[in-house]
């Protein structure tokens, strides 16, 4: 199974977020550490805000933090979320489903079983799983937010 673009951006915003979750982020500095599209990243933020997963702080240090703890946030119900019902094959659509042999094919019974214990392993982790790393990934993703900017030397 494969995850859309939508779900991967929607999980690697909220482990960039518990990665430093004393710290807030714009989306800014997410699609600079991805090197994705900031206009996908704000689709992305605008769901995960109206899930309630995250939380836009504005005005002066405001920026995008986690709206609960990290422990909190299954990975499974996001992937749910941002997955929807997953179409494994043509048989598993209401629409479009023109193969001849659904009435008596087992594939669909054995698709359908994948998915759940695909589901049901996601269901075990939740984000603060998936950040038990979090001086690695501070290494990898806040190189720019952590150098201090160069100082101007004035020549003599």
């Amino acid at each position: 199974m494969k995850l859309t673009a939508f779900t991967d951006y929607s999980l690697r915003v909220l482990i960039y977020l518990a990665a430093q979750p004393q710290q807030r982020a714009t989306i800014a500095e997410i699609a600079t550490a991805f090197d994705v599209s900031e206009n996908h990243l704000s689709k992305v933020v605008h769901c995960l805000g109206k899930n309630g997963w995250l939380a836009n702080v504005r005005g002066k240090g405001g920026g995008l933090e986690l709206a609960m703890p990290p422990e909190l946030i299954g990975v499974g119900a996001v992937v749910r979320q941002t997955e929807g019902v997953a179409v494994v094959a043509e048989c598993f659509s209401d629409k479009g489903n023109h193969c001849s042999i659904t009435r008596v094919c087992r594939l669909r019974g054995v698709l359908g079983e994948a998915v759940e214990a695909f589901h049901a392993v996601l269901d075990r982790y939740t984000l603060a799983d998936l950040v038990q790393n979090r001086q690695s990934l501070a290494r990898v993703l806040f190189i720019d937010r952590a150098a201090p900017a160069p100082v101007a030397k004035r020549a003599a």
